[in-house]
């Protein structure tokens, strides 16, 4: 099953996130085709304010044991985590064929 996380980092959390950042590359390297796409949120400077992952994990369990592991979480860089199953239909121009529910189209 296919995730979106978007998590939005507290106030005046650019310098602490920067500190933290190979950390949480490492971590999401450790889940090696767990994601589909990452990347920073920008603000209107272009300075990194939060993230978008795109993740696939089979239960949200497995997710959430991911997230309890996330170095921005454990070092409160990311104050506000919203999660929400996504079904992936394309990705790099491509479609892809995501495990769909019995009788559910798979459409974006």
């Amino acid at each position: 099953m296919q995730f979106v996380i978007r998590a939005l980092d507290g106030p005046g959390m650019l310098e602490k996130r920067m500190a933290v950042r190979a950390r949480h590359l490492e971590n999401m390297a450790a889940v090696n085709g767990k994601v589909i796409c990452a990347g920073g949120l920008l603000d209107a400077d272009g300075n990194m304010k939060g993230s978008v992952l795109v993740m696939d994990f089979e239960r949200r369990e497995d997710l959430d044991a991911y997230l309890a592991s996330e170095p921005y979480i454990a070092a409160r860089v990311w104050e506000k985590v919203e999660v929400e199953p996504m079904n992936v239909v394309i990705v790099n121009g491509e479609k892809v064929q995501p495990a769909a529910k019995a009788g559910a189209e798979v459409d974006a």
